[in-house]
């Protein structure tokens, strides 16, 4: 009688063994340096606003002690009603006039740099690149060697002693503005201009319904750059300007200079309250101008 032989392979019960995670030592201690000198340069950057801020609501005592006293102790809110409410300092009237120059300043330059941007953009004309390539070289052209002969300029035309020397320039455009907005209309497809060409649409209609709407980024790039700009804006106002009721607020602040003594803890009052539109301003449009600074420059 045969016998069967029945070989069994050996079987090796499984062991639930619990789940380790990876761990990257190099890839922890990169981020604990990244982190760490973003903290380290954020704390550098943010200091002097916070010695701003802390100076602004100190005595004249607490401010030049020594060790430095870091917090005010005790607070001197006053020191923002003495700044601002001073009746030989009309700092409402400052921000009056600072704010009609920034609105002809920031309309201006939206409206001009729209208009000559597209052209660089879509329109077709001999030396084109040429004329763009002029224009780019402007932007190393230093501020101060063209201030005398816009003085010149401006006296002959007796606009002297008023907002136009520091309005009208806006509106004939400005290099930086030109560039940006004509790198961004380069990255709008054609193809949505040559649609609303078929159903009738003019050059000027297609700028207004169709590229500014889809240029509202770099538009709010180009309006927070100028008003910042005009805003802390002390030379000019300072050379055009003699009567102190047309002052702007920068120039305003220079009153604080005392020619022997500074009010250090009301200059510093003056200038938070000066920060606090830009601030405010950032905030509010922080997204589009974000928006607008990564998708500037796709295409060349």
């Amino acid at each position: 009688m045969a016998t069967k032989t029945v070989s069994t392979a050996t079987v090796v019960p499984s062991v639930n063994r619990p789940k380790t995670t990876y761990f990257n030592r190099g890839e922890l201690f990169r981020k604990i340096v990244v982190y760490g000198l973003l903290i380290f340069l954020s704390c550098v950057f943010l200091f002097p606003l916070f010695w701003m801020l802390t100076t602004a609501l100190k005595t004249e005592a607490q401010i030049f002690r020594w060790p430095p006293q870091w917090l005010p102790d005790p607070v001197q809110w006053s020191n923002f009603q003495e700044a601002l409410g001073n009746p030989l300092l009309p700092f409402g009237r400052f921000v009056i006039n600072t704010l009609i120059i920034e609105a002809g300043v920031v309309s201006g330059r939206l409206v001009s740099c729209t208009l000559v941007a597209y052209g660089f953009a879509r329109m077709r004309a001999p030396g084109k690149n040429i004329l763009f390539t002029i224009l780019l070289a402007t932007l190393m052209l230093p501020r101060a060697a063209i201030l005398i002969p816009e003085y010149i300029l401006f006296n002959q035309f007796g606009w002297i002693n008023t907002f136009l020397p520091l309005i009208v320039p806006a509106w004939f455009g400005e290099a930086y503005a030109i560039f940006l907005m004509r790198q961004f209309f380069m990255t709008i497809p054609v193809e949505l201009e040559e649609a609303a060409r078929i159903d009738g649409a003019t050059t000027l209609q297609i700028i207004t319904r169709l590229i500014v709407p889809l240029s509202i980024p770099v538009l709010s790039v180009i309006a927070i750059l100028t008003f910042k700009d005009n805003w802390n804006d002390f030379l000019r106002p300072l050379l055009y300007l003699s009567d102190p009721t047309k002052y702007t607020v920068a120039v305003g602040l220079a009153y604080f200079n005392g020619q022997y003594d500074v009010k250090m803890n009301l200059l510093m009052a003056a200038s938070v309250t000066m920060l606090l539109p830009i601030v405010i301003l950032f905030i509010f449009a922080q997204r589009a101008f974000v928006e607008g600074i990564s998708l500037t420059g796709l295409k060349g």
